[in-house]
């Protein structure tokens, strides 16, 4: 079985080196990119199974990074960032990241976010575990989600949270929940991230972002696939 290929994206040779190592010695190969221009460049050309992407870079940004990787596919990619406010690590998750990492942090914490992210992007249920809801066809085991028979061009957390909330119709999710479904654990910092993804996810999926039909907001809870189309 040949290793999965992470790419580090991080302009701090020091943090850099440091989470090579620790994911080089837990089987991973690892890529080191310390610019944002060249960082787009070697993921078109290494394909890494992850990224591991800083938002303080010379040059492009990891924010127009993360945008211009989200336009070659849905491969994971985590932030790291030494930011605190919110509304950064939201709009990196608006861009498609998939989880995010805050500096100072431990090596072994993202080793271990690496190996989830990753968990969660290749695992796949029993075949024939398909979902049928409206006009949604949703096949886990393919990873392939349709509205109305056209595909659905989802990142892998926003077809999970998509497939958690087509298996239960009506049921109203609280962002903990959602957030322990997609991501494998809940804690209450996560909570704000569940509403980057459902609007990434309203974006690709309603007809109209600005009025859901399918995903509705249940004020003081959280949100539930609609049980019936309004028309």
């Amino acid at each position: 079985m040949s290793k999965r290929t992470v790419l580090i994206v991080e302009d701090e040779p020091g943090i850099a080196d440091v989470v090579r190592q620790y994911l080089e010695k837990d089987g991973y190969r690892v890529e080191v990119s310390g610019d944002g221009a060249r960082a787009v460049d070697e993921f078109a050309r290494l394909r890494p199974d992850l990224v591991l992407l800083d938002l303080m870079l010379p040059g492009l940004d990891g924010f127009e990074v993360c945008r211009r990787i989200r336009g070659q596919g849905s491969t994971p990619v985590i932030m790291l960032t030494a930011r605190d406010e919110e509304t950064d690590k939201l709009v990196g998750l608006e861009l498609g990241a998939d989880d995010y990492i805050t500096k100072p942090f431990s090596p072994r914490e993202v080793v271990a976010r690496v190996r989830a992210v990753l968990r969660r992007a290749q695992a796949g249920p029993a075949p024939g575990d398909r979902v049928h809801v409206h006009d949604l066809e949703i096949d886990p085991a393919r990873f392939e989600a349709t509205r109305a028979g056209i595909p659905l061009d989802l990142t892998p957390t926003e077809f999970r949270l998509l497939t958690a909330l087509a298996r239960s119709p009506g049921r109203a999710f609280t962002r903990l929940q959602l957030i322990d479904q997609v991501q494998g654990y809940a804690f209450e910092g996560y909570e704000r991230t569940v509403d980057a993804h459902v609007k990434n996810l309203r974006q690709k999926l309603e007809p109209d972002p600005r009025h859901p039909r399918y995903i509705v907001t249940v004020h003081g809870v959280g949100y539930r696939l609609a049980e019936a189309l309004d028309d």
